[in-house]
């Protein structure tokens, strides 16, 4: 009697998978992929250099180099990176990816200076310097404000909702600032230096996609996206864009203990 029931159980078993195979491989046939591009036209402005000798320990992490606050990184054909590119509209519903996204507090600097991340994800803050940073956010959906004193020391978030962007600023240091993209699906990325980007395993159909620049604001557009086959999209900033509100702040508020020199921002 052992043996029909365990052959009826090996063909129930076979027959799930072939069944769940069949369903995930018509899921993936329903999505396509998007890649693109982020370019500045015109000249870029000029980033003003940060004078890490407002805090000793700062300029001696930075010895021998000219650190600048990297509000445009760009090469000399126009690729713009840190450009954060999302799509626009209702998901079905999935779950947060179960590693967390790591910021990092080195040589007195965030790094990544700008990073996407889900609701309901972890952001895993780390402080690599031994220097007293504090760590603050300015989101309302994902308020935290805490210092973290030595080297070493780590602090978790559970982010709790979206927030499209969620500053992060150093109430120690003024000139430290990191940006975070959180969404609620995982359809984003963030261009890399060469400004290029890719979103896996979108659903088919016609969507908006938009992209933000901290210097340069948000553009959108209509993409449509065929199953199976990748979409570009090329995204292009002329230079004359507003810059964001924090960032008009940053460029007008004097900061008590640590000041940028601002003598190479380009006038607009």
């Amino acid at each position: 009697m052992k043996r029909p029931l365990l052959f009826l159980l090996s063909t129930v078993v076979v027959i799930g998978m072939a069944e769940w195979l069949r369903v995930d491989a018509a899921a993936q046939g329903r999505t396509g992929t998007i890649t693109g591009h982020v370019k500045l036209t015109g000249p870029p402005p000029g980033n003003p250099i940060i004078r890490m000798g407002m805090d000793p320990m700062c300029g001696k992490l930075n010895a021998g180099k000219r650190p600048i606050q990297e509000y445009v990184v760009v090469t000399e054909s126009g690729a713009l990176a840190n450009a954060f590119v999302d799509l626009q509209g209702t998901f079905p519903n999935t779950p947060p990816p179960k590693e967390p996204v790591t910021l990092e507090q080195r040589n007195c600097v965030y790094t990544p200076r700008v990073i996407g991340a889900r609701t309901g994800g972890t952001l895993h803050i780390v402080n690599d310097d031994p220097v007293v940073h504090n760590v603050h956010s300015g989101g309302a959906v994902n308020p935290f404000n805490f210092s973290q004193p030595k080297a070493g020391l780590t602090r978790d978030i559970t982010l709790k909702g979206p927030d499209v962007m969620m500053r992060v600023g150093c109430d120690i240091h003024s000139w430290m600032v990191a940006w975070i993209g959180v969404e609620t699906h995982p359809y984003y990325a963030v261009s890399g230096a060469d400004g290029t980007f890719k979103i896996d395993n979108v659903p088919a159909g016609k969507r908006t996609i938009r992209v933000w620049h901290e210097r340069f604001g948000m553009l959108t557009q209509p993409v449509t996206v065929t199953a199976g086959k990748p979409t570009n999209v090329e995204f292009a900033y002329t230079g004359k864009e507003k810059p964001s509100t924090a960032l008009v702040q940053e460029l007008t508020i004097p900061f008590a203990e640590a000041r940028l020199d601002l003598r190479l921002v380009a006038a607009n």
